[in-house]
């Protein structure tokens, strides 16, 4: 029988630590990428593609990942991601050539294969059904933190150096992958593992895609990836925006996203199980799609300091509702194969990180509006989506 959340606090404190530290170092380049662009003489083509770069390397890996997690266990592959990821922060930080930069990212988006779905699997294998919305609100705040704060530590920590941030980011991922080796605990048996592992022996990536089609998951992962490519894309171009539009300062940007993620933090874990419990995952998916596209187009309109803090803080906010609702849907439809709705999780996640920061870049060459007005209409075309989203999916009534 499962323990009670809160008697597993240490060992979710830990895990939470694991995916907050992963998006914290996607998120750590946001403000040095103008310092960076201009240092290096780069385009924003160039930076739209480091940050996709990540994205592509998870996606490759993450059919791998997903199996090597239910027959290896999740603890392997945690330790072993935040172990690579740890190196890949060293390498960026080192690097004084675009080509080492490449070589960080892959490394980084492989680690985050492991670890992204290696977590997901974990907290649904020591939660009950009852906890686990409340579970996965915790991680999709983790997520937060480290994808929207990410940027702003960086910002911060630029100040003593552009590089600065990563050294950061690899020390702080080094000291989680030793915790995590000491204190975590497989959570299945070698028996269990078995299990799962001989159930998938005879399946691959083209499979496990085409299962993905399946109606009780299809939507939701099309909505996985217009998340990841609406917030990636914005978060993409933000800094160069802002730099170029406004003149702001990597503090002055810093200020701004951790504003914005603390709101968003504080409403995930205090109101997220509150708002899926009256509106349900598929109306409150939509209300948050339809203040993304809102949101996206006032970003082109605004013209203050001010303005800009309060556009984009409702905008991160909109994307933090909709992880934890999706991840929840997800993982309640999973049961027994938690390790394939993770990795498919991951390969959608990534399909979205890899096309919003590659068209958010080379969309910003020809005008720095038409990324957030492009990530618009991408969610614009989720929300319609949702719509042919039945109430019958799926059968257990999660959707209402």
């Amino acid at each position: 029988m499962k323990k009670p959340l809160k008697e597993q606090k240490t060992v979710l404190l830990i895990l939470l630590s694991n995916i907050f530290i992963v998006f914290l170092g996607v998120g750590l380049i946001v403000p040095v990428m103008p310092s960076f662009k201009n240092i290096m003489h780069l385009s924003g083509q160039t930076m739209g593609y480091l940050m996709a770069i990540f994205a592509l390397a998870q996606l490759i890996m993450s059919p791998l990942a997903g199996r090597w997690i239910d027959r290896y266990g999740r603890k392997k592959m945690i330790v072993i991601g935040l172990f690579l990821f740890s190196i890949s922060e060293v390498i960026f930080g080192l690097g004084t050539h675009v080509s080492v930069l490449y070589i960080s990212r892959i490394l980084g988006g492989i680690s985050g294969a492991f670890i992204m779905p290696g977590v997901t699997a974990y907290v649904a294998d020591i939660t009950s059904t009852k906890e686990r919305p409340k579970a996965m609100g915790y991680v999709s705040a983790a997520i937060s933190i480290g994808f929207i704060i990410g940027p702003g530590i960086g910002g911060f920590i630029a100040e003593l150096g552009i590089r600065a941030p990563f050294y950061f980011a690899a020390g702080f991922a080094f000291l989680t992958c030793i915790s995590s080796l000491f204190i975590l605990k497989e959570p299945l048996t070698k028996e269990q593992l078995s299990e799962i592992s001989n159930l998938k022996k005879d399946t691959s990536f083209i499979s496990d895609l085409k299962r993905s089609l399946q109606p009780i998951y299809i939507i939701a992962f099309i909505i996985v990836f217009v998340l990841a490519f609406g917030l990636s894309a914005y978060e993409t171009v933000f800094s160069l925006y802002s730099d170029d539009k406004f003149g702001f300062t990597p503090r002055d940007i810093a200020t701004i996203i951790t504003i914005s993620s603390i709101v968003g933090v504080v409403v995930q874990v205090f109101l997220f199980g509150k708002m899926v419990d009256k509106l349900g995952e598929k109306r409150l998916i939509q209300i948050c799609l339809i203040a993304g596209v809102a949101f996206a187009v006032a970003s082109t309109m605004i013209n203050s300091y001010l303005a800009v803090l309060l556009v984009t803080t409702f905008i991160f906010l909109a994307f933090d509702l909709l992880r934890p609702a999706l991840t929840t849907f997800l993982s309640k439809t999973a049961d027994q194969e938690q390790g394939f709705v993770a990795g498919m999780n991951s390969t959608y996640t990534s399909l979205g990180n890899i096309a919003g920061p590659a068209l958010g870049g080379m969309l910003f060459d020809i005008n720095i509006n038409y990324p957030y007005l492009f990530a618009a209409v991408i969610m614009f075309i989720g929300l319609l989506i949702t719509m042919i989203w039945r109430d019958k999916q799926p059968s257990n009534g999660l959707v209402r």
